[in-house]
């Protein structure tokens, strides 16, 4: 049984859907996406309601998968998704240029990461922000494709993870750290 396989799928305005044997076609105001059909799931369009089905019980789990993937792309083609990455250290900078990002993260070099077609990065600079202390920049990532977006904040995550003492590195914005204590002398 996949409660989210079954649920269906009401299309905005301005968006339209093109189905094909083994992929789906979603064109909205913000741009093109295909996603992937897996084996034994069909899709079926009537009017603005678009409906996953499935040819036996055993593949509810692809069910919920391929409606999630296409509700991602409606999603992704009328409003798109963003992911903010908090750049925290003394000396740690982020510098948006054109289609990359220009990391100083405490190595001996920076660190230039590409941006691949389709994310856009916005840098912004403040001093505080809650209770981190060493607080220098946020980086708002955009895109209308969910799981490559999600790569490359995974992929910037793993330039510099933060540290488990005072929290430097690059870290997902919206994900608290636990901080360890440090040591207590006398």
């Amino acid at each position: 049984m996949s409660r989210i396989g079954k649920k269906v799928i009401t299309l905005p305005k301005g968006v339209s859907v093109t189905i094909h044997d083994e992929t789906l076609e979603v064109k909205g105001p913000k741009g093109n996406l295909k996603t992937p059909i897996p084996a034994g799931i069909s899709f079926k369009l009537d009017g603005d309601q678009l409906q996953a089905e499935r040819t036996s019980d055993d593949l509810a789990p692809l069910h919920g998968l391929a409606r999630a993937l296409a509700n991602n792309a409606i999603v992704g083609v009328t409003e798109g998704f963003s992911r903010q990455m908090d750049v925290v250290g003394v000396g740690y900078k982020a510098d948006v240029q054109a289609k990359r990002i220009v990391f100083s993260l405490g190595y001996s070099h920076p660190i230039e990461f590409p941006l691949p077609e389709g994310v856009e990065a916005k840098a912004e600079r403040l001093t505080t922000k809650g209770s981190i202390q060493q607080y220098q920049t946020t980086l708002t990532l955009t895109s209308i494709d969910k799981q490559k977006l999600g790569q490359v904040a995974a992929e910037m995550h793993q330039l510099r993870k933060p540290d488990a003492y005072k929290g430097k590195g690059i870290r997902y914005a919206d994900v608290p750290i636990k901080l360890k204590p440090g040591k207590t002398g006398k």
